[in-house]
């Protein structure tokens, strides 16, 4: 499993990245190759120039540090059902939803656990359906 990370915030990634190594304990059969981007232009540069898209789950973030959106990935080339949605604020979720993603976990930095086990639980039926 190809699981691409669209984050910016280095306490997030610890994070997921932790959830993602017990996650990948359980599914010892299955290799799981992590990348982050953590700024809007990498996306830009290398995810929409690229031929193809070869990411079987994207978590996406929207704002970054650089002052620009992740919401520029290119969603024609990026299906919606590999995307799961992961913003601290609910209306640029709902952007996305607009745009046909239907996974979306709110990130709360207050409660990072229901955060990462929202997300987490995403990513296991992603990876049982793709069998």
């Amino acid at each position: 499993m190809k699981i691409l990370i669209l984050e910016d915030d280095i306490k997030t990634i610890s994070r997921l990245m932790n959830a993602i190594e017990l996650l990948q304990k359980r599914y010892q059969e299955k290799d799981f190759a992590v990348s982050v981007l953590a700024e809007y232009t990498q996306v830009e540069d290398y995810l929409n120039t690229a031929d193809k898209n070869i990411f079987d789950i994207i978590l996406l973030d929207r704002d970054c540090h650089a002052c620009g959106s992740f919401h520029c990935l290119d969603f024609s080339k990026y299906p919606v059902e590999k995307i799961i949605a992961i913003s601290s604020v609910p209306s640029y979720n709902e952007e996305v939803k607009k745009l046909g993603v239907s996974r979306v976990v709110h990130k709360d930095f207050q409660n990072m656990e229901v955060f990462i086990h929202g997300v987490i639980q995403h990513i296991e039926e992603m990876v049982e359906n793709n069998d």
